[in-house]
């Protein structure tokens, strides 16, 4: 694999020089007061965002945002998309959320049908199989030895077309053919800006983040048909799909809240049927709620129909106290989204919006792709006459804090506390 290498920003030698010298300043008689808030790297059990980054520079130039606190951070590579490859928090030693596939990037290598190099908020396309696929080609049987992740979502960079200490923006044009033979000319757009601790309030609703630390950031993903013909239903449309990459753990708990009703007027509350159907025991549907686990140990997804799924979903690992919500723009009214399914299609517009993904062996003694699980939103199929626009907007927000202040956070945005989360698998 050719280094991938575009313009840094942020990440400057005298910052660097900085922090170095703040893990040295143990050896110094007095400790001040910024010293003694430092993890104690010999007895921690979390990969900080300081060495995440300096992990990432060996290989690619990484953009970095810092909230007006200092505190949140947020790393972006303009060579895989402009993907949110992790952020923090807590500065630079604090906790990394994205999971970054260290092996990937150390091989030197890129893989035929995909390359994971993790990161916690990439942009991708969608259809992935059906008739109007844009990951097998025509004719093709829909299996992995088939399926290719097209290039300009999985190793093209993308232009740096802006960059502040606080937003940054890629751009990208390029053409697809889909399975049917459509070829979508496209423009892309992708916006990344950091949030302040009275955006993320404001956001979400919150009165306050005392006793919390807090990162959030919003992607606005804009998709462009700059060809002269239109795009068509009949001939196939395609969609924003954002995933988002995250640590595991045995004690990760997805949470989906969902609107309840009949299944004659709404659909099935959850489809968990992507890879077999997922055990009872890693899956609990309540009223209103789905729990889904996140520990990375068996490959299995889950999906919502528009129908069902609300604006937002979430994670928490009640073992490192973080919790995860992923919030995005979920236009009203609106029922068509590409289906995905591997296999000619009857419904090719009645697919999910909302989906959780949980990595593990894809057979007993095989490797995992990760270990990993997602949090993934998509946005309605696009319609584009030509010169039209679509847009997806997703924002991601991480929190560490104790249960009890968490708490205030889950029963507002996902009308659940904390005790039920824990208590969802026992």
């Amino acid at each position: 694999m050719n280094k991938l290498k575009y313009e840094a920003r942020e990440w400057s030698s005298i910052y660097t020089l900085l922090i170095v010298m703040l893990l040295t300043a143990c050896n110094t008689k007095k400790t001040t007061e910024k010293e003694s808030k430092m993890p104690d790297k010999t007895n921690k059990s979390f990969t900080s965002y300081h060495e995440d980054v300096s992990f990432l520079e060996k290989y690619t130039d990484i953009i970095q945002l810092s909230s007006p606190s200092g505190n949140g951070k947020v790393a972006l590579s303009p060579a895989l998309q402009g993907r949110v490859m992790t952020s923090s928090s807590s500065g630079a030693l604090g906790r990394s959320y994205g999971w970054i596939n260290r092996e990937l990037f150390e091989s030197g290598d890129t893989l035929e049908h995909i390359n994971v190099f993790g990161g916690e908020e990439r942009f991708w396309l969608g259809p992935e199989g059906g008739q109007f696929s844009i990951f097998f080609e025509n004719g093709q049987e829909f299996n992995l030895e088939t399926w290719q992740t097209p290039r300009l979502i999985d190793l093209e960079p993308y232009e740096v077309k802006e960059a502040t200490a606080e937003k940054a923006v890629f751009t990208k044009t390029a053409s697809l053919t889909n399975y049917s033979g459509f070829v979508f000319d496209l423009g892309i757009e992708r916006e990344i800006a950091i949030l302040s601790d009275d955006r993320i309030k404001g956001e979400l609703g919150l009165d306050q983040l005392d006793g919390i630390k807090a990162v959030g950031y919003q992607t606005t993903n804009t998709l462009t048909n700059t060809g002269e013909a239109d795009w068509k239903k009949e001939t196939g449309l395609l969609s924003i799909w954002l995933l988002g990459m995250f640590n595991p753990s045995p004690e990760t708990t997805v949470i989906v809240p969902y609107i309840a009703g009949d299944e004659s007027e709404l659909g099935k509350s959850v489809n968990d049927e992507y890879f077999g159907k997922v055990p009872a025991e890693r899956l609990v549907v309540k009223e209103d709620v789905i729990y889904f686990k996140g520990d990375g140990q068996l490959r299995s997804k889950i999906g919502l129909l528009p129908t069902r799924a609300k604006n937002v979903l979430g994670s928490f690992d009640a073992s490192s106290k973080t919790l995860t919500i992923v919030q995005y723009n979920k236009p009203e009214g609106v029922v068509d989204y590409v289906n995905s399914l591997w296999e000619i299609q009857d419904a090719p517009y009645a697919g999910d919006v909302v989906n959780s993904y949980n990595d593990g062996p894809p057979e007993p003694g095989a490797k995992p792709l990760g270990p990993f699980y997602e949090l993934e939103t998509s946005s309605p199929a696009l319609a584009l006459k030509a010169g039209e626009k679509g847009t997806h907007i997703q924002m991601t927000y991480h929190f560490e804090g104790t249960e009890e202040v968490l708490d205030r956070i889950t029963q507002k945005v996902l009308g659940v506390s904390i005790e039920e989360v824990t208590g969802a698998f026992r």
